[in-house]
């Protein structure tokens, strides 16, 4: 992060604790008090001038730093430039350093999510894509030099068949001195893909709830349907053994084209796997199943009340469950929002939803969530600080109150 963007940063949060500031207010803000949590602060904690971050997630590291991963240093929601990068705090989330990209590859590397082994391995998971190629028909449309697709296409010419082929997928980096130096990108074969990656299991071992493609490919406009799956993790994610090929879904839902869309899940204190699913009907709530046998079978997905996409879960010590959720249609209200969960996922308390930091735009969300080491929950996610602008990387510190 470069001076500029330091001090854009410290403005902004300046002017986001500032009582009464009008950007702060009509943005990013949220009310201090709700009916079951309480905001601390809403702020940016990267700011890439004039370049788009996003789809975070954040883990509360053994050394009691705070990592934050996402793709970073981009045009714009789809291209062929994102990195994987990092921030770090050694305050609670209070004060940032500058980004670092760990994985740069020669497509777009995205969606990276975060773990911290038994052993102290950090483990980023991340996947790449070609998007940017088949929602601009292959390129094959002339740009001139002021569109920014010219320089995508300019780029993509460099780029063989074999090496995309080779480079798409998923793929790990690894740490094992908190951050300092990362091994070179390994890529995991046979595992389905998932925004936030997997979460360590009380056993030690990795586990994800991911997506893949059926009939078509995304992007291409071809019919098809999404498949979720299940996959375990014996060695840090080098390797995967699938648990559940496909989740089974309710009257027939994810027949329709590309319905079911990227998942997450949280192991319950009695052992359950909660799942959650980013839906695109028409009625726009997520889906959810459950497995009560390590994730090799599961109850077929069903409809909840919690509108937004997509999902992140975590379980509280007093046994709550809180999914954050970015939301993108302007009627209720775009932004970040958390809904709790005071029964393993059976209900969802959306009479008294949580405004993490509301917006006018839609494109936003991914957040993710860590509890601190006093209770509170830092949650991070992708958002613009004013309207129209280039999302940057923020983040809410909150506390849920009853």
């Amino acid at each position: 992060m470069n001076r500029i963007d330091k001090m854009i940063v410290a403005a902004m949060a300046a002017a986001f604790a500032a009582t009464g500031s009008a950007s702060a207010a009509l943005y990013n803000d949220a009310p201090k008090v709700q009916a079951r949590a309480e905001i601390l602060w809403v702020r940016p904690i990267c700011v890439e001038t004039n370049r788009y971050i996003g789809w975070p997630s954040v883990c509360l590291l053994k050394s009691g730093d705070l990592m934050a991963v996402f793709s970073g240093d981009r045009d714009r929601h789809v291209c062929p430039f994102g990195k994987v990068q990092y921030v770090r705090s050694t305050d609670g989330g209070e004060t940032w350093g500058a980004p670092v990209t760990i994985a740069n590859g020669p497509i777009d590397d995205r969606d990276a999510g975060i773990v911290q082994m038994p052993d102290g391995e950090i483990v980023v998971t991340y996947f790449t894509s070609i998007a940017y190629r088949t929602y601009n028909k292959n390129f094959k449309v002339d740009y001139k030099p002021e569109d920014p697709r010219y320089w995508w296409k300019r780029h993509d010419e460099k780029i063989s068949e074999e090496v995309r082929r080779n480079t798409l997928g998923n793929w790990r980096v690894s740490s094992r001195d908190n951050g300092l130096t990362w091994s070179k990108p390994e890529k995991m074969a046979d595992v389905s893909q998932t925004p936030h990656g997997p979460i360590l299991l009380r056993d030690g071992t990795l586990f994800q709830l991911g997506r893949s493609f059926e009939g078509s490919v995304q992007g291409s406009g071809e019919r098809g349907r999404t498949i979720v799956s299940t996959w375990k993790s014996f060695d840090a994610g080098r390797t995967w053994k699938c648990m559940c090929p496909d989740i089974p879904d309710t009257n027939g839902e994810n027949s329709i084209h590309h319905m079911f869309h990227e998942p997450h899940v949280v192991e319950l204190a009695d052992g359950t796997l909660l799942g959650l699913v980013r839906y695109h009907g028409k009625d726009g709530c997520m889906r959810q199943c459950e497995s009560k046998d390590g994730g090799k079978t599961w109850s077929p997905m069903v409809k909840t009340p919690l509108l937004g996409l997509p999902p992140h879960l975590i379980q509280l010590k007093d046994g709550k469950v809180v999914c954050v959720y970015g939301r993108r249609r302007k009627d209720p209200g775009c932004g970040e929002f958390a809904c709790i969960s005071d029964d393993g996922g059976r209900t969802w308390d959306v009479a008294n939803e949580i405004s993490l930091a509301p917006h006018t735009d839609g494109d936003l969300g991914y957040p993710a969530s860590t509890v601190l080491p006093n209770g509170d929950i830092l949650t991070v996610y992708y958002q613009p600080m004013v309207p129209k602008g280039m999302p940057c990387l923020m983040a809410t510190r909150w506390r849920v109150t009853r």
